[in-house]
């Protein structure tokens, strides 16, 4: 894997490599990955909370600029929705990684 800083866990559109694609402009390699201690859910958008026991499935994005970190940053609305924090995912050959994730905000009830 590439440089920790240019990894990003996601768990909710991002998954989509159409809505990476549209987002960023050009196709962005992922690969499984799990996140121990959350659970996924979702009002208007995708959320994880952490939850005793509980796994959250999803992916982790290789090879981010700078420049696509500006543009996820305001898709996903940084700081008023989500927030970009590091956290520690489990590959899929189980290797613990170091990699960003979206992370709600407090949000108002929906």
């Amino acid at each position: 894997m590439n440089n920790d800083d240019q990894l990003l866990f996601v768990y909710g559109s991002l998954i989509d490599p159409a809505e990476r694609l549209r987002l960023l402009g050009r196709p962005i390699d992922a690969v499984p990955a799990r996140l121990p201690g959350y659970v996924r859910g979702r009002k208007r958008y995708y959320f994880v909370a952490k939850e005793q026991g509980a796994i959250t499935d999803g992916a982790i994005l290789e090879g981010l600029t700078a420049r696509d970190f500006t543009i996820l940053d305001a898709y996903e609305d940084v700081p008023t929705l989500y927030t970009r924090e590091r956290i520690e995912v489990v590959a899929a050959d189980a290797r613990k990684i170091s990699c960003w994730i979206y992370l709600p905000t407090k949000w108002p009830s929906d």
